[in-house]
């Protein structure tokens, strides 16, 4: 366990200076299990701020017409998330209307 390999690869958690976003509190990113899960609009704008060229968009949640981009969105999401089991993507999919 003592190889300078291993300490060279295996590091340990590392600190943040930034604040960790949550889904409680006035600044969060994420919305509560309750609220249907997945991130806030805010959220969104924040995470394409630090990572340039990210086509990250929030969920479709209104009335689509059939075969319009946002209705392909909706059907892909629907499509990838059909084995979500846990309590926030199964929130996320009432959401998006799956």
């Amino acid at each position: 366990m003592n190889s300078p390999l291993l300490k060279k690869y295996c590091k340990g958690p590392t600190k943040s200076n930034e604040p960790r976003r949550t889904t409680k509190g006035k600044g969060r990113n994420f919305r509560t299990a309750k609220e249907g899960a997945g991130m806030t609009e805010k959220g969104v704008k924040e995470y394409r701020r630090k990572n340039p060229g990210s086509k990250l968009k929030t969920a479709v949640t209104g009335k689509v017409k059939p075969g319009s981009k946002a209705a392909k969105r909706r059907k892909s999401f629907c499509a990838r998330s059909k084995g979500w089991t846990g309590e926030r993507g199964k929130a996320a999919r009432r959401r998006w209307k799956c």
